[in-house]
């Protein structure tokens, strides 16, 4: 199992920014395991939540297991704390970076499928309303959403004000990352505005996976986006389960949509370090 740190130049974000990819092109594989067909890779864009980076997702889950047991690529960028949609102002376009660069740049440089129905997008808080906002926006490349705990709060932008003593409920916060909070709602910063448009022009949406702890703080609003979705006749899969806004109920629900839910290739687990069978 390969475990790639890239540094690519972004157009989209006019910086150098470092993007981890796990490629299980040397994977080892067991004697009488079958050889892997020569075909392009299935592939994860996955984002990380608030205060996080591009090695969140290999330091509080075990992603790299699952990628290499299905043969899946994933794809793991940096997005600061910007939920990964655009601020042109300050070439911080992270939408079109997440969307199209990153998607474009990928494909050069790995094995990587073209296939709409074999590219993915998923993240966890921040990065669960990121994979949202841009599978949608983004709805002719991903046929495939997970949203993990995701912070899906554009209906109460407006209301926000700068009285919470932490930083990322503050108005001022919001502002500087969604722009005028009187106007997010009717954008394409809204995952709710963005279905209903796809669905006036008569656009496939992509199907929608969404798992949110009970005594997290957003589950709210993932039952309100979750009610949404299935009120719109989108393909959703919802589920809820034991955990709060931690590691544990993520990688429990990663490693659910991976073997449960996403058409990956179920290859196995191959030899390695921590897998060393004996006769």
């Amino acid at each position: 199992m390969a475990f790639l740190q890239v540094n690519l130049m972004s157009e989209a974000l006019m910086r150098t920014v470092q993007v981890n990819v796990i490629l299980p092109v040397d994977k080892l594989r067991f004697p009488g395991m079958p050889e892997r067909e020569e075909k392009p890779y299935k592939t994860l864009y996955l984002l990380h939540g608030l205060l996080g980076s591009s090695v969140d997702w290999v330091n509080g889950t075990r992603i790299q297991r699952y990628a290499d047991e299905n043969d899946l690529v994933v794809v793991m960028p940096s997005g600061d704390n910007a939920f990964y949609v655009d601020q042109p102002s300050g070439y911080n376009q992270y939408g079109v970076f997440i969307g199209e660069e990153l998607v474009a740049l990928t494909r050069k440089m790995f094995p990587l499928s073209h296939k709409r129905e074999d590219t993915f997008i998923g993240g966890l808080s921040m990065g669960g309303y990121g994979a949202m906002r841009n599978g949608l926006k983004y709805a002719d490349t991903f046929g495939y959403i997970i949203s993990l705990s995701g912070a899906l709060f554009v209906d109460e932008l407006p209301e926000r004000t700068n009285d919470s003593p932490a930083f990322m409920e503050r108005r001022n916060f919001a502002e500087s990352i969604f722009g005028n909070l009187d106007e997010v709602i009717e954008s394409d910063k809204n995952p709710k505005w963005l279905v209903k448009q796809l669905q006036k022009e008569g656009k496939a949406i992509p199907k929608i996976y969404m798992a949110c702890g009970t005594n997290d703080t957003l589950l709210p609003n993932n039952r309100d986006m979750h009610a949404f979705l299935q009120e719109s006749g989108v393909d959703v899969t919802y589920e809820e389960g034991p955990g709060s806004h931690e590691w544990d109920f993520w990688d429990t629900y990663i490693k659910k949509a991976i073997y449960e839910w996403l058409p990956t290739e179920h290859a196995g687990l191959g030899m390695n370090s921590g897998n060393i069978k004996s006769k």
